[in-house]
């Protein structure tokens, strides 16, 4: 049984304040978990995580872990604006993007921004429009399979991001010849990892990519990020990934690679957003309806609208009917939206307690890449989010949108 971050009457009186559906979070739950992260990397004098801001672009989130020490990652133009809004600038900003607009470009070089080059021609793009910066990062794309334990975890080769190693040395090459003198290297190969292995694994790779590059180009690398992939354990019999054991890891590939070949003061980043953001959140939703036909039915106040992964992905999230924690999950339901698509489903055949109307429904998990991904389809509108602050208080960080702001945009 997974448990939630507050109890039945919090979330009764989140419900009655605010209205449901609604996006919550847990500053607490945040806060410590930036703070673990930090601690399990301090070994690293230059570490930073810079949080990815398209798995939870929320204002009061990202100030929050900016006082917790982090940088944000952006991907877009808006993503920029937001952050500079939120007081990021310089180096606490990484721009990793791909087939990038020029405007967008133009902001992050503006901004002071880490530019982490996608591909090899983005070289003469960037020194064109903006000219080369100091500091800059090119994306790795190892290419072949990536596996553990012979398992295979995921295909870069069937990724459209990064380069090739030939293309690394080349991307090198040229950026120092236009004036580049401090170097990054990114790469992300597996999403959601939830064992210890994958960061180490990685590590070694970029590191000893790090060596090569520096020896056949010179270049001196600043730093290896390590970006996202670490995972949460979505149902309540995973085992989460244990960041202090990931961390150590890493060390141990650092101090065998990096420290004997002269670069022991290569800085390490990270990328994070489902691990940072993800069991920190949770949507809350009320039974509106029941139907009886072939299946048993329990319709929500919310739809795929306010949390996508589940229709998009058959992604797995854990529901809680509060109150009934302790209940016999003795009914089996597809709980569902009212979307006017099939796969507008957060559950399907789910051992849950009976359900009653007007009961509220915690679906767990939907700090990251929640929220973010909601849409407009059907006119429905996106929901607020509230944080659940540390002294039991709530604030609001986003107000629901209302019929207006879906109109906003017409032309009548």
């Amino acid at each position: 049984m997974k448990q939630t971050f507050a109890d039945r009457e919090k979330f009764e009186e989140i419900a009655a304040r605010y209205g449901t559906p609604i996006h919550v979070y847990d500053e607490k739950g945040i806060r410590e978990n930036a703070r673990r992260l930090n601690r399990a990397f301090s070994w690293n004098p230059g570490f930073k995580e810079y949080f990815a801001v398209k798995a939870t672009p929320t204002p009061g989130i990202l100030k929050i872990l900016k006082e917790e020490g982090c940088g944000v990652d952006c991907s877009s133009l808006t993503e920029l604006m937001l952050s500079e809004k939120c007081g990021f600038s310089g180096h606490d900003i990484m721009f990793s993007s791909n087939e990038t607009p020029v405007a967008d470009m133009k902001k992050a070089r503006e901004l002071g921004a880490y530019i982490n080059l996608d591909d090899y021609t983005h070289v003469k793009f960037l020194n064109e429009i903006c000219g080369i910066p100091e500091s800059i990062c090119c994306r790795f794309n190892p290419g072949g399979v990536f596996s553990v334990a012979n398992q295979i975890m995921d295909n870069p080769r069937d990724a459209k991001y990064g380069m090739t190693r030939g293309q690394m040395k080349s991307a090198y090459r040229d950026l120092l010849a236009l004036g580049a003198k401090n170097f990054g290297i990114h790469a992300f190969l597996v999403s959601n990892a939830t064992f210890n292995e994958y960061y180490p694994m990685m590590a070694r790779q970029l590191f000893t990519l790090a060596v090569e590059l520096h020896q056949a180009t010179g270049a001196h690398i600043e730093f290896v990020n390590l970006s996202g992939g670490i995972g949460i354990p979505y149902y309540p019999d995973q085992i989460a990934p244990n960041i202090e054991i990931i961390a150590n890891g890493v060390r141990e590939a650092y101090n065998e690679v990096l420290v004997p070949a002269g670069m022991g003061d290569v800085k390490i980043f990270t990328e994070l957003g489902r691990y940072m953001l993800g069991p920190y959140g949770c949507l809350l939703t009320r039974a509106i309806h029941e139907k009886h036909i072939y299946k048993e039915y329990i319709g929500v106040d919310a739809c795929a609208c306010n949390l996508m992964r589940p229709a998009m992905y058959g992604a797995y999230h854990h529901i809680t009917v509060l109150g009934k924690e302790d209940a016999p999950h003795d009914h089996l339901y597809d709980v569902v939206g009212s979307l006017c698509e099939n796969n507008d489903k957060f559950a399907i055949d789910r051992e849950l307690p009976e359900i009653d109307v007007g009961d509220l429904l915690v679906i767990h998990d939907t700090g990251a890449h929640g929220h973010a991904m909601g849409y407009n389809y059907n006119g429905k509108l996106r929901s607020a989010e509230v944080l659940l602050k540390e002294d039991g208080s709530t604030t609001l960080l986003r107000r629901a949108e209302t019929p207006e702001d879906y109109f906003a945009t017409m032309v009548f």
